[in-house]
């Protein structure tokens, strides 16, 4: 049995506050009058100070990955013969709340900045190895998540575990990187559990090989896209696991030789994302953005790095579409398709053998 510990609001702060010495703090809080419509709220990852700034009710509308990935980052400085790259701006390691499907998206985002091409992004690399995780208990479900549909909803990655109460929080040791912050409290017999079962059920379309990914890119599915989807990219922004960026060269105004690289978050749903010198756009259409987006997750990760999905099913691309377009639909649409697909090959192999 883990060790477990039963804390009060105060002693939470206490806790926090030992813990900033070292650890720069960051969960999910709530913004007021921050979100889409004038007197909207928001919730972001941004770093906190106290237990009670922590927005646990609620899924966060940004995920986790802008703590490592942040949305506009410089990367490095340089002059005509030389560059110089952008320090850090807080020394302390990172501890890192998130929910189990948020961490596992961390798998992904290692994939991609890690294992990606024999070479490691230096700039996340820095972040993450300075990561720590904290596990928020998922004590109640929210709209559209399936995670565990895709197995996300349990993870060992985490140092702590926490289940949050109204007067305080059981905490709990994953391992005795922070067993001396927590010696002083009052140990506890509580369990921090993962979710088991979600009301929304997904059966993650599999696609079998090339040639079948390239019938289900000509598949009709995709016409109904160009009218509903409005390109605004708010999914993939608030996706655990898209990595699109684009880098920027700023020059000042009295030297154009010198200045700075900024890597800025994008999306592959933008129509400049994919448009080269000269003008040449690979994907000219919004249902052409789409399906790329969609079969990216569905297919592409998968057979670059065979582990899966690029999906934790965390629910957020459904929860802030202004278009009500759901993901989890659209993979319902791709298991018809491919059913249809299927049937056909079937029929033209009958016919042939006849």
């Amino acid at each position: 049995m883990k060790k477990s510990y039963r804390l009060s609001v105060s002693e939470m702060n206490d806790l926090f506050a030992n813990l900033s010495d070292k650890y720069a703090i960051f969960a999910p809080k709530r913004i007021h009058n921050g979100g889409r419509y004038a007197l909207d709220d928001t919730i972001m990852y941004k770093e906190v100070s106290t237990f009670e700034e922590i927005e646990y009710k609620q899924r966060s509308i940004y995920s986790m990955k802008e703590v490592l990935t942040p949305l506009n980052q410089t990367l490095f400085y340089f002059t005509e013969d030389e560059f110089k790259e952008a320090k850090l701006k807080d020394d302390r390691e990172l501890l890192i709340f998130g929910r189990a499907c948020d961490i596992n998206s961390i798998k992904m985002q290692d994939q991609v900045y890690l294992q990606n091409g024999g070479e490691e992004d230096y700039f996340y690399k820095r972040l993450r190895e300075k990561a720590h995780f904290v596990l928020m208990e998922c004590t109640e479900q929210f709209d559209g998540c399936f995670c565990c549909s895709l197995n996300t909803n349990v993870t060992d990655m985490h140092d702590l575990a926490v289940s949050f109460r109204e007067d305080g929080a059981f905490v709990e040791l994953n391992n005795d990187v922070f067993a001396n912050y927590l010696t002083p409290f009052e140990t506890s017999d509580y369990q921090v559990s993962f979710p088991e079962k979600n009301e929304l059920e997904v059966d993650f379309p599999h696609i079998n090989s090339v040639e079948e990914y390239n019938k289900l890119k000509a598949h009709p599915m995709w016409d109904e896209y160009e009218k509903r989807c409005i390109a605004c990219g708010k999914c993939t922004i608030v996706c655990n696991t898209c990595t699109c960026f684009t880098t920027t060269d700023i020059t000042y105004s009295n030297n154009a030789q010198v200045g700075e690289r900024h890597r800025n978050c994008d999306s592959c749903m933008f129509a400049s994302f994919d448009t080269m010198a000269g003008g040449h756009c690979f994907r000219k259409s919004i249902k052409d953005r789409y399906r790329f987006k969609i079969l990216h997750k569905v297919y592409a990760h998968d057979a670059r790095f065979q582990t899966g999905p690029m999906c934790v099913g965390c629910g957020r691309c459904d929860a802030d579409c202004p278009q009500l377009i759901s993901y989890s639909e659209t993979l319902n649409k791709i298991n018809q398709a491919l059913k249809e697909i299927r049937a056909n090959e079937n029929q033209e192999v009958e016919i042939h053998a006849k």
